[in-house]
């Protein structure tokens, strides 16, 4: 009885410590957004500068890309979140 109940906590903290993992890991998407939006942003004011007259359009399309971009940071985020506070594989350690 209590060799199984050890196992039960080893599988417990086994599935735990592998969420974490990928959480950090899903985490590490953020950082291609963020290099991406510098980019873009950089990029625009270069633009800008060049013609000043077309500033409204290269606005508008870098932040619909910025949006775009940091949808991808987001999802990560809520990966992250998931694994972290409503763990989805605890329940199969159960059934």
């Amino acid at each position: 009885m209590e060799n199984m109940e050890n196992n039960e906590l080893i599988a417990k903290a086994i599935v735990l410590g592998a969420s974490a993992l990928g959480a950090g890991t899903a985490m590490i998407a953020g950082v291609g957004p963020g290099i991406g939006e510098g980019y873009a942003v950089g990029k625009a004011c270069e633009a800008i500068g060049r013609q000043p007259e077309g500033s409204g359009a290269v606005t508008r399309t870098m932040f619909i890309g910025c949006a775009v971009a940091e949808s991808t940071g987001i999802y990560s985020l809520l990966i992250a979140l998931l694994l972290m506070f409503a763990n989805p594989f605890l329940n199969k350690l159960n059934g």
